[in-house]
């Protein structure tokens, strides 16, 4: 009951990490307000998690759509102490120079300005109370180059550094600001790409497993819906303004062929001399 007593809630909650998230909370005592553009899935996981959960359609474009699902956790559990901004999507894709503006711009109104209106209403409920954690999904393509699309990885990046400045104004506040960066993990939108069948997911674990630096070990949504239940619990009470990757160490170096120093050779010195 990592979370008992605590009110959270997450965007784009309906499939994916969002709904591993919303799963692993209640699990550990959470009540969750949770929201999605997909109506459908958003009605049947709702019903599945019980009275500990309430859903309601949000688009995260929409400023008005996110203030009324924080304003609807603090009418049906009165208050709010984790806010996950978790709605994404891969967005815009293809080269720079025939890149789509208005491609480019719904993909950063989803993923960078979703995030903002999400910070700036949780903000304005925690506040007043003293307390709180606001966790947001940037990935591994917020930290590199190359790996993911281009509004994708400017969306990610700057959620970053959004992340760094919100946690610097609000921790005098008693409000932890964190992030998450995930590599791939088998999850819908992945699927989707990967095998054309978002609901494949299997077959989606297989291709991440053989790719893992990890052996064998596939990244799967609990592994990040685990992350964000350490940043939502008091556990991670001292830490703000920090990026946790969930990422098989793919971001520090980590390969499936191992670095290229791993075999023993005697050490290499100037002008191509080796050994003591």
């Amino acid at each position: 009951m990592r979370l008992s007593g605590k009110t959270a809630v997450i965007t784009g909650a309906a499939s994916g990490i969002g709904a591993a998230s919303a799963r692993q909370f209640i699990k550990e005592g959470c009540r969750v307000a949770f929201g999605d553009i997909q109506q459908d899935k958003g009605d049947a996981l709702c019903q599945e998690l019980g009275s500990a959960a309430v859903f309601a359609r949000c688009d995260v474009t929409k400023e008005e759509d996110v203030a009324g699902l924080v304003d609807l956790a603090v009418k049906e559990f009165g208050h709010l102490d984790i806010m996950f901004n978790n709605a994404g999507i891969v967005g815009a894709v293809g080269p720079i120079d025939s890149a789509v503006a208005e491609e480019w711009s719904a993909t950063l109104d989803i993923m960078l300005n979703g995030v903002f209106y999400g910070m700036k209403h949780a903000a304005r409920v925690m506040k007043p109370q003293g307390s709180g954690s606001i966790i947001s999904m940037s990935s591994t393509a917020g930290l590199m180059g190359g790996l993911g699309p281009h509004a994708y990885a400017a969306a990610k990046h700057a959620v970053v550094g959004l992340t760094k400045n919100v946690g610097a104004e609000l921790a005098r506040f008693g409000i932890r600001v964190n992030a998450i960066a995930p590599a791939s993990v088998a999850t819908e939108m992945v699927a989707s790409i990967l095998t054309g069948d978002p609901d494949d997911i299997a077959a989606t674990a297989e291709q991440l497993a053989v790719a893992s630096p990890l052996l064998n070990r596939a990244g799967t949504a609990d592994d990040v819906a685990n992350a964000a239940l350490w940043l939502a619990s008091d556990e991670s009470g001292y830490t703000n303004g920090h990026v946790l990757t969930v990422d098989a160490g793919i971001t520090t170096g980590s390969t499936v062929e191992g670095p290229a120093f791993a075999e023993y050779q005697p050490m290499i010195r100037q002008a191509g001399t080796t050994g003591l």
